[in-house]
């Protein structure tokens, strides 16, 4: 009882003096100074409100939507009719653009003589006189007899094995020295049965790839490419060796083989592999 007791008189004694202070400050008006502070110190948030975006709708009303014929519904016959869009390639905006520049074309004569135009003498359909090389450009065309020296992507033949679209090397040649596109490249072959760019050699690739001469293919008027041979059964297992046919062929191209095909005694890579090809078909049977 003397614990509870002395409890209560404290609050009594605490509730006093509270009483006093707040009466105290009454009278000096500090009460209203107090509670100014108070909400100066801690101020209220205001509630976050947020802004609310215009929408605005775009138009694209600036030019017609671009529509094919088919969903038009235009024919076909009507679509012919109209005006075709070309590049400025095929307009002739440049001079490298009269057409594709080594088209190969069927007539080469007039009359009754009409016939394939040799691959080794590809039409230019364009005036020659405004991309023709300069004089110290061609006096350097043949440093190099094998492929020639001057690589010329308008008037060079492109070799079907090396794939360099070079001007031959040869002194007597022609199409390749004077520019004349008349006249056939001494420096890269023509197959008598095909007359198509398979059968383009150069006298490198010729001699490296296949084993021959160039003055020996230009004599013989009935010399046929190994695209030919195999066709029609001449000689079995020779092949053309270029990395695009082997790819044709689902065989992996052969890179620098003639170190190895000299090695091993044969006269070029195409009669290596000749070998090869018939000793894989003896082990299968």
């Amino acid at each position: 009882m003397g614990r509870l007791g002395a409890s209560c008189d404290y609050e009594s004694l605490r509730n006093v003096r509270i009483s006093e202070n707040q009466a105290r400050l009454a009278s000096l008006g500090l009460e209203k100074t107090v509670s100014e502070l108070r909400s100066i110190a801690s101020p209220a948030k205001p509630e976050k409100t947020t802004p609310v975006r215009k929408y605005c709708k775009r138009i694209f009303v600036s030019t017609s939507l671009r529509r094919s014929d088919r969903l038009k519904g235009i024919s076909g016959d009507i679509c012919k009719s109209n005006s075709l869009r070309y590049s400025e390639r095929l307009r002739e905006k440049s001079v490298f653009s009269a057409s594709k520049l080594n088209r190969r074309i069927l007539s080469y004569g007039e009359g009754e003589e009409e016939a394939k135009r040799p691959a080794n003498a590809p039409l230019l359909d364009f005036d020659t006189t405004k991309l023709r090389p300069s004089p110290e450009v061609l006096s350097r065309r043949c440093d190099s007899k094998d492929r020639g020296s001057v690589y010329d992507p308008i008037f060079g033949i492109c070799c079907h094995f090396c794939r360099q679209k070079k001007l031959c090397g040869e002194e007597d040649c022609k199409r390749c020295g004077d520019l004349d596109m008349d006249e056939q490249c001494l420096g890269k072959t023509d197959c008598s049965a095909c007359h198509s760019t398979n059968g383009v050699l150069c006298r490198g690739c010729l001699k490296v790839r296949y084993g021959e001469e160039m003055e020996e293919v230009r004599e013989n008027k009935e010399w046929m490419c190994p695209h030919c041979i195999e066709e029609k059964g001449i000689n079995p297992y020779w092949i053309c060796n270029s990395s695009l046919c082997l790819k044709k062929r689902k065989m992996v191209p052969t890179g620098i083989a003639i170190f190895r095909a000299r090695e091993a005694g044969y006269k070029s890579v195409a009669h290596l592999l000749m070998d090869k090809l018939q000793n894989a078909a003896k082990r299968r049977k």
